[in-house]
């Protein structure tokens, strides 16, 4: 088995597996002026932060830990800040120079509030940008520098059967190897929290799983949300799942066995390495950007009956074990592993190839979902805006 890939070494540490320009408008005022810089520098990402100064508490700093944690990932070359609040541009832009990444920012003051002179600094500001990460090059590194994110949206029974274990195979192989691994979706814990907590490094960890799981019911609760029905959904149900602690099952066979380090909140980078939870919305959108936030260089996504949606800055490796989505959906998923579901391979034979497409995605190959662009960032709410 591969340890090492080919990726870019930051000024931080870090290792990226890609090496991209991130035109990020982190106000609602410039997200279509940003949008216009970003189609005319093709192979920049493009994150469009919707929400203004009427952001408050919890939310405001999510989404500005968000906006630097975006910024910070090692898939991140440089990055072109686009904005209509000063104050605002200083704060992210100072987070993510801290990790010695280039940053340029524009302004609307800048401009003099002219949208059309914003599009031309922008598109200038962002080809030297652009220029200057292409120099960089890849080079060798050990895999212990990888920290992944590891997903399942539309499952389905082949999901918890074999897809997700698999996932779990290359987690455990991954930390064993000193690299580091996160699961959301804390809803899709109950029902199997004790088997979690048992895995808990000490009992702050214990308390913090179980109390995540608690906000989640009563959350639920308090909004007349009955569970069954919303997750699992209606495409899991007709896909064959009947309950929450079905799915919750199923879905946690993709963190592994390995010991729990600690819980983090959504968009938080973890401080050690090893296996993580995020206490996090499980709607994929959100959960992988709190990943990606976070830090993760990549994601594993499995999914039983389809889900083409992927992360912007993580490529999403997709994964399927039902058979009759591994015939179909061709330009979706990047491991198909039917056979196991089948009987005809073993769970850890299918787990040394998917480790063999990993290493070679690590090192350049590019996604379906890349290909494709079925990507984007979004941002977790919590409460109302002023």
């Amino acid at each position: 088995m591969k340890e090492k890939f080919l990726g870019f070494e930051r000024l931080d540490g870090t290792v990226g597996i890609r090496n991209h320009l991130l035109v990020m408008s982190i106000t609602g005022l410039t997200g279509p002026i940003a949008r216009k810089i970003s189609l005319n520098l093709p192979g920049s990402l493009l994150i469009d932060n919707p929400y203004g100064s009427g952001i408050l508490g919890v939310d405001r700093l999510r989404q500005d830990r968000a906006m630097i944690g975006f910024g910070n990932n090692p898939n991140i070359g440089a990055v072109l800040i686009i904005s209509g609040d000063p104050p605002k541009t200083e704060a992210i832009k100072k987070g993510i120079n801290k990790t010695g990444k280039i940053v340029e920012t524009i302004t609307l003051e800048d401009c003099n509030h002219d949208s059309i002179s914003m599009f031309e600094k922008g598109i200038r500001l962002g080809a030297k940008l652009m220029l200057e990460i292409s120099r960089k090059r890849r080079s060798l590194h050990h895999v212990s520098n990888l920290f992944v994110g590891l997903e399942c949206g539309r499952s389905d029974p082949s999901s918890g059967m074999v897809a997700n274990p698999i996932m779990g195979l290359i987690a455990d192989y991954l930390i064993d190897l000193g690299g580091s691994a996160v699961i959301g979706e804390t809803t899709e814990w109950l029902g199997a929290e004790h088997l979690l907590v048992k895995r808990a490094k000490n009992n702050q960890v214990k308390e913090e799983i179980l109390n995540a799981v608690n906000f989640q019911k009563n959350l639920a609760i308090s909004n007349n949300v009955n569970l069954l029905g919303n997750n699992p959904g209606y495409t899991n149900i007709e896909a064959g799942l009947s309950t929450i602690e079905e799915k919750s099952l199923g879905n946690i066979t993709k963190s592994g066995t390995k010991v729990i380090q600690s819980v983090i909140d959504w968009g938080e980078k973890p401080t050690i390495d090893g296996m993580h939870l995020m206490h996090a919305p499980a709607y994929a959108p959100e959960s992988l950007s709190g990943f990606s936030a976070a830090g993760c260089q990549l994601i594993f996504f499995s999914t039983g009956v389809g889900n083409s949606f992927n992360n912007h800055i993580s490529p999403s490796i997709k994964i399927s074990a039902n058979p009759k989505t591994c015939k179909k959906l061709h330009e979706q998923l990047d491991f198909k592993c039917s056979q196991v579901f089948e009987g005809k391979k073993t769970l850890y034979h299918a787990s040394d190839e998917l480790w063999e497409i990993f290493i070679d995605i690590c090192s350049g190959t590019r996604t379906w979902g890349e290909i494709l662009s079925e990507s984007t960032e979004v941002f977790s709410r919590i409460g109302r805006s002023l």
